[in-house]
């Protein structure tokens, strides 16, 4: 009984032995369905932490704080601009349905008497220098951390995928002045042009993405390079000429079909050299700005608190570690996949 993956990759006998390929790879199986269940819960981590309940009824009327901003005026508090759904009374006909971790990326546990506190039944891996939940920084922490490691991937394999082309299949000057260009940007001192840019612009997700991209293409552009180099004068490639294809035609029928094999194998190594490239920059403080919840910043406090708050270092640790570890496990099954040699 093949399942719908299958039925869809039939067409392809090639590409259907490489899943096929991959499938007997328990471990990478095993890692791609742990790392779908952490995209899951982190980009729908509103729904499991937060500060906000989900329905409750108050005073015999529901209300779905969750998805609703009410005005604290409706709960009968005029002291507050921003509703403190903890610090509301409730009677015994009133109730409320809270996520499973009851506290916002940004909010401080006021009730405990030190910052940074340790795990307890309200914080379960504990607070940080700020009085903020560790577990629910952890949580969110892996969204803006995959959003970074994938859209870098992206925007640099498209940059580098592009110009290794552009070289590869026109050759001659196109390739001499594209080659300078590359040894160029391979030159430029990264960290101190990093450091310029933070000076003049506010750092964002996206100005790190970009920033990332510009610097990161060249090792791409390269084997794109080699690839076209090699393939563009095949006999498949001279023969789609003699029908009269166009030069756009040729390259994106014919030539970067198959040249993008072995940068397929990258990509999850090149994932995970972005997860651990935003860490090591949040850590510098080169990253996103606090208070946005990010692992890097949270192994920051930890080298300030090692002796008094030990807790700060595991939690980021094991959520780095586990995630590198499921993209090389992925990227080493990817790779024994598209290998002709096995």
């Amino acid at each position: 009984m093949m399942d719908p993956i299958q039925k869809y990759l039939i067409r392809n006998e090639l590409t259907l032995k490489r899943y096929n390929r991959f499938k007997q790879d328990r471990i990478a199986v095993a890692s791609v369905w742990i790392l779908l269940a952490m995209f899951f819960f982190s980009f729908t981590a509103e729904l499991w932490a937060n500060n906000r309940p989900h329905i409750m009824s108050y005073h015999g009327k529901i209300y779905f704080p969750l998805f609703v901003e009410y005005h604290p005026t409706q709960f009968d508090r005029e002291d507050i601009f921003v509703m403190d759904y903890h610090n509301l009374e409730l009677s015994k006909e009133d109730w409320a349905v809270w996520p499973i971790i009851q506290w916002d990326p940004y909010e401080s546990n006021k009730d405990v008497s030190t910052y940074p506190s340790p795990p307890t039944q309200q914080n379960w891996v504990g607070t940080d220098e700020s009085g903020r939940d560790v577990m629910t920084r952890l949580l969110y922490g892996f969204r803006y951390t995959m959003v970074f490691a994938i859209g870098a991937w992206f925007l640099t394999y498209v940059i580098g995928i592009t110009i290794g082309a552009i070289m590869g299949y026109a050759g001659g000057k196109v390739d001499l002045v594209g080659q300078r260009f590359v040894e160029i940007v391979e030159s430029t001192p990264t960290l101190f042009v990093l450091i310029t840019v933070i000076s003049i612009f506010t750092p964002s997700l996206p100005l790190l993405i970009v920033f990332i991209s510009m610097f990161a293409w060249t090792g791409i552009s390269a084997y794109m390079r080699a690839m076209f180099l090699s393939i563009r004068n095949r006999e498949f490639v001279e023969a789609a000429r003699a029908l009269g294809a166009d030069h756009r035609r040729i390259i994106s029928k014919h030539i970067l079909p198959n040249a993008l094999t072995p940068i397929i194998t990258f990509a999850p190594f090149a994932i995970s050299a972005n997860v651990y490239a935003l860490s090591t920059l949040d850590y510098l403080g080169l990253g996103l700005r606090p208070p946005t919840p990010s692992w890097g910043e949270l192994m920051a406090q930890a080298q300030k608190w090692f002796t008094t708050a030990e807790w700060l270092v595991w939690g980021p640790l094991v959520a780095i570690i586990l995630t590198l570890i499921l993209m090389n496990n992925i990227g080493t099954a990817t790779r024994d996949a598209f290998d002709s040699k096995m």
